[in-house]
């Protein structure tokens, strides 16, 4: 049984390196979903072993700020708030300044992807009609997603990962990611206004956008429950995942917005790929092979039980299999009483080195490609590194200090 899992361990984690595995036309969630089923229909999982791999609250509360992302997205207030800061009459480095400021707000609040999906085709509209080039805004976008997310335990699926199996406090954290985060925005500006000064203009065909009209009531609504689910999540009143899965429940009993639609909107892929995941790590858990990996590494000096060691695996691991599942094997090695803050702001800050590190980039540049602009792995790195570089070296001097 053991070397049944070897494999299906070692073929999933090459799929999550690769996205693909050759000659199937599986993605990253079919790899891992695959990988699951083989170990359940071949008995080295059991039924009731299935039900402990899974931790169901992580899941949950995924699903529930789902919901509440989702409203906004269908309540139009995305689409309004970027066409109003569109018009204002300011330079194309304070439009992009600030972009930075509210993406990274609310990407630390609601979803990070579902921002970006929301954003990205009407980020593009403004542009071209202010006859602006789309890529720098668009970079910005992904960029400050994923620095913007960092700031909470709900910013990005790992970061709520992270904060429900090491049981996290939501304030507690928030000590150690605000300041990083912000100082990671402020990083993320200057870079990619420097790097684009005097290169601000161009003239674009507009495609055709479709975005959700406004709604007033529903983004009231939406905004209502946002701030009661910070307030209670901050007062540490009910677990977190019945929280959300109340907000859910309350927003999917509306008159207006179909379920359907709001259930649409829901990154089902995402939440496959997490159970799928929690199967083929636990089943590899249960070898004793990652244990045993980890006690050679200790032996070779490189204990990843320890900050710094656990900080640069993890944004080694972030870049090669992605963040979620770099985090995923990770947690069992987090025992410092700082990992979870640790592998929190390294794994989310590593997102933006390559497209590959963060679903924020890939939703991002998959959308603008179907919107007719073309961005390159080359034009994301020349941004990505230096934000990656720098945010991750001001997130470590500030763990470091932390920890005195």
């Amino acid at each position: 049984m053991n070397s049944i899992v070897l494999v299906v361990f070692i073929v999933v984690y090459l799929g999550m390196i690769l996205g693909r595995l050759p000659w199937l036309a599986l993605d990253r969630t079919g790899v891992a979903l695959l990988g699951a089923i083989l170990l359940i229909v071949t008995g080295v999982v059991s039924d009731q072993q299935l039900i402990s791999a899974v931790d169901v609250p992580t899941i949950v509360l995924l699903f529930g700020l789902m919901v509440l992302s989702g409203q906004f997205r269908l309540s139009g207030f995305y689409s309004k708030l970027v066409r109003q800061i569109g018009w204002l009459d300011i330079t194309p480095g304070q439009l992009l300044a600030l972009f930075i400021a509210v993406v990274g707000v609310l990407s630390a609040v609601l979803a990070n992807d579902i921002v970006c999906l929301a954003m990205t085709p009407v980020i593009i509209e403004v542009c071209i009609k202010r006859r602006l080039d789309p890529k720098p805004f668009l970079l910005a976008l992904a960029c400050a997603a994923n620095v913007g997310s960092a700031a909470t335990l709900i910013g990005n699926p790992q970061n709520i990962l992270i904060g429900q199996v090491l049981n996290l406090s939501f304030s507690g954290y928030m000590l150690d990611a605000v300041l990083p985060s912000a100082v990671g925005l402020v990083i993320t500006g200057a870079v990619i206004a420097r790097l684009t000064e005097g290169k601000w203009k161009r003239e674009t065909k507009m495609p055709r956008i479709q975005a959700p009209a406004f709604n007033r009531w529903q983004t009231y609504k939406g905004m209502f429950l946002l701030v009661g689910i910070l307030v209670i999540f901050l007062a540490n009143i009910w677990p977190r995942d019945i929280v959300a899965l109340a907000v859910a429940a309350v927003l999917l009993c509306s008159r207006k917005m179909r379920s359907r639609d709001m259930l649409g909107l829901i990154d089902w892929q995402l939440l496959v790929l997490f159970i799928s995941l929690f199967v083929v790590n636990y089943a590899v858990n249960e070898t004793g092979y990652l244990q045993k990996l980890q006690a050679d590494l200790s032996g070779m000096g490189v204990d990843i039980g320890l900050p710094a060691p656990l900080f640069i695996v993890s944004v080694f691991l972030s870049n090669l299999v992605s963040n979620v599942p770099a985090v995923m094997l990770l947690l069992k090695a987090s025992n410092h009483p700082a990992a979870g803050s640790i592998l929190a702001l390294s794994s989310t800050l590593a997102g933006n080195l390559l497209v590959v590190g963060s679903i924020a980039n890939i939703i991002v540049i998959d959308q603008a490609a179907r919107l007719g602009i073309r961005i390159s792995w080359r034009e994301h790195a020349r941004i990505g590194v230096p934000v990656t570089l720098l945010t991750l070296g001001v997130a470590a001097l500030w763990l470091w200090f932390r920890s005195f």
